[in-house]
């Protein structure tokens, strides 16, 4: 009984294995060039190398795009973005560690050398550090953002006790722009997040 039904069985076996090995050949055929005229191979394809033909078909269809190559001042730039980053890193390096370490606590105000480096080299470029300053600068402190809970920023304290947050982006920023006004849309663009002035 289980015989016939094993012979029963083979034609459908026969059937699925051709249709594997059908496909099998379709996926692993060579390619076939489309029937027009430019695809048809001339003297100069049949002289080169495989390779040759694959870089001179893909160099001539698609150039790779390399910024460095089509822009002649990429070094001159390169050097500049080295010179600017040397530029601010110190006052960079002690903002980060002002506002993201445990070495000031929310609502603390700067020692007197922090507050200098900070007043400066940030609150002095401030595009409205008049405005910041007000009636008179009589400290600087470090605490959460009144909109933004998890962001800790700079304070002005004036003489009067009232406070104002300042950017130390927006002050990096207008610092550049006026020190390397050549380079600095560029400068900023790449170093400095969207959205932050």
């Amino acid at each position: 009984m289980a015989a016939p039904l094993l012979l029963r069985g083979i034609p459908v076996l026969r059937l699925r294995l051709h249709h594997h090995h059908r496909l099998a050949a379709s996926i692993f055929a060579t390619p076939r060039r489309p029937w027009c005229t430019a695809a048809e191979p001339n003297r100069a394809d049949e002289s080169l190398s495989p390779a040759d033909n694959f870089t001179a078909a893909w160099s001539a269809r698609d150039p790779p795009k390399h910024p460095r190559w089509e822009d002649p001042d990429y070094g001159q730039w390169k050097d500049k973005e080295k010179e600017i980053l040397r530029d601010i890193e110190p006052i960079t390096t002690l903002t980060k560690e002002i506002l993201h370490s445990d070495r000031y606590m929310d609502g603390e105000r700067l020692t007197a050398k922090d507050e200098k480096a900070v007043v400066e080299k940030l609150l002095a470029h401030h595009p409205h550090s008049e405005d910041k300053i007000g009636c008179g600068l009589d400290s600087i402190m470090v605490d959460r953002h009144p909109q933004f809970r998890r962001s800790r920023c700079l304070f002005v304290i004036r003489t009067d006790g009232g406070w104002i947050d300042f950017s130390y982006q927006k002050c990096l920023r207008a610092y550049i722009r006026d020190k390397y006004p050549s380079h600095a849309a560029r400068f900023i663009r790449e170093h400095f997040k969207r959205g932050s002035g």
